[in-house]
């Protein structure tokens, strides 16, 4: 006879259900009963019944052996309050960015200026006068708190803005060229972040894609042939996320201008990073938004959030009555931003007016030097050494490079000073995944060569103690 017989997992299985308390049960104890005071009654009923459902289907749906262990209540009341708690907080956080890419679009883009988030605080916690004309007495345009800024500063005749670059080109195709042509290099038929593609945004528009030339060489001539009675408008696309090279053409925007001009069609560019400031002396080349107005582009649209240093937004200036018949459109309505982007965009528009640029923060990565960064390095090295463990890891400073990212720039690189760690104790996929995963603030590093790369020219000064205390808890 077997000395172990087999156990009847059936019975095993009724006992422990009838262990389980009811949603009644676990809501009046006094751990539960206090959560439920504390916020909404039915989070804490639906996390409770969630949590009683998920229990039954561990017992019911095993088919390992159990054993007839009674059920703590106290471990059971904790695991929900935990999971109320989870749900309450808040899922954007801030990290630390270390990767070195600046305007890094799964971080947020451009972080924002100090005065930006002053004055969403100071104007959007109150009334404003959003659109509420206080000279006049009467209702307003939330147009006028930035389009001046933007006017003067790209020397546009007018601006107004929505809440994204894509959603910019919807609205103007929309405008000017529904049920017509637009003429556009087959060329520069980009595709932009999470698989968007710029023909597939200009067929929601209405418009008609007009390709001209090939992928490489596209001719001022082959936008002439190309025009006729159904044209609308000529489109130019900056290609910010990519660089081609080689054998290579494409007419000047000044070409490009002077044909739509002769044949009294508009040009439309979209510029894309919406670079204001002339940044080839730190290694960047990028046509700036006042080059494309004074060269006569009819109307260009650019990104508030890449190298403008803002909130998202997407930007429309050029001519006047274009602007107006743009701004005219129903879909205008559905893509104007609110007030907490237009205090942010106004606050980092005035940055420029005053000259304090570094107050972007953006541009003052973008424009630190890497003596200055060797400088913070090296400092940053001598605090960082006594918490680290005494043996078994390899911190190395080297030149490296930083990039613009965000779809700015993308062959050209920063030189940056950047650490390059390994550890005996951990891969660096592992240490990468503790700096991410850790108890403190989340670090974002980035993997080469078999090393974690910490690149300081995307950290905050006052993040640093903050970085200190991740790396060391992470090489433990």
């Amino acid at each position: 006879m077997d000395a172990h017989p087999k156990r009847d997992l059936s019975t095993e299985r009724a006992q422990l259900l009838r262990q389980i308390p009811s949603v009644d049960e676990l809501l009046n104890g006094a751990r539960l009963s206090r959560l439920s005071r504390s916020v909404d009654r039915q989070l804490v009923v639906e996390v409770t019944r969630a949590a009683l459902a998920e229990l039954r289907e561990r017992i019911t749906g095993t088919t390992h052996p159990i054993r007839i262990l009674p059920l703590h209540r106290e471990e059971l009341e904790s695991a929900i309050a935990d999971e109320v708690e989870r749900i309450l907080s808040y899922s954007l956080v801030p990290i630390i960015n270390a990767t070195g890419v600046i305007l890094h679009t799964n971080l947020g883009r451009a972080p924002l200026l100090p005065a930006a988030a002053e004055e969403i605080r100071r104007s959007t916690t109150r009334y404003s006068n959003l659109e509420y004309n206080l000279e006049a007495g009467a209702r307003g345009k939330r147009d006028v708190h930035t389009s001046h800024l933007i006017e003067r500063l790209t020397g546009a005749e007018s601006a107004i803005v929505v809440n994204n670059c894509a959603a910019a080109v919807l609205l103007v195709l929309s405008a000017l060229a529904k049920g017509g042509e637009a003429i556009v290099s087959r060329g520069e038929l980009i595709e932009i972040g999470d698989g968007f593609r710029i023909p597939e945004i200009m067929a929601e528009s209405g418009a008609i894609l007009r390709e001209v030339g090939t992928t490489n060489r596209t001719k001022l001539e082959d936008y002439e042939k190309a025009i006729n009675e159904r044209t609308r408008v000529l489109l130019s696309v900056h290609p910010s996320n990519f660089h081609m090279s080689g054998f290579t053409e494409k007419p000047s925007l000044a070409d490009l201008v002077a044909l739509g001009k002769n044949k009294g069609l508009p040009v439309m560019e979209d510029l894309g990073s919406g670079c204001f400031l002339d940044l080839s002396p730190f290694s960047i080349e990028e046509p700036t938004v006042r080059n494309s107005v004074e060269a006569g582009v009819s109307l260009v649209i650019f990104s508030g959030d890449k190298l403008l240093g803002g909130p998202q937004a997407g930007i429309i200036a050029g001519n006047k009555e274009l602007v107006q018949k743009v701004r005219r459109h129903p879909l205008f309505r559905a893509l104007r931003v609110d007030k907490l982007t237009i205090c942010a965009l106004e606050a980092t528009l005035s940055a420029y007016l005053r000259n304090a640029i570094d107050e972007i923060p953006a541009l003052r990565m973008l424009r630190a030097t890497a003596a200055e960064l060797a400088s913070r390095a090296d400092s940053f090295l001598k605090e960082l050494w006594p918490h680290l463990p005494s043996a078994g890891l390899k911190i190395e400073l080297v030149e490296g490079e930083s990039l613009a990212g965000g779809g700015s720039t993308p062959t050209q690189s920063l030189r940056s000073p950047v650490f390059h760690i390994r550890s005996e104790r951990h891969s660096s996929a592992d240490l990468e995944r503790r700096l991410r995963r850790g108890a403190g603030i989340p670090v974002i590093a980035r993997i080469e060569d078999n090393h974690v790369v910490v690149d300081l020219r995307t950290v905050f000064e006052d993040q640093e103690p903050d970085l200190i205390a991740a790396l060391a808890a992470a090489l433990q």
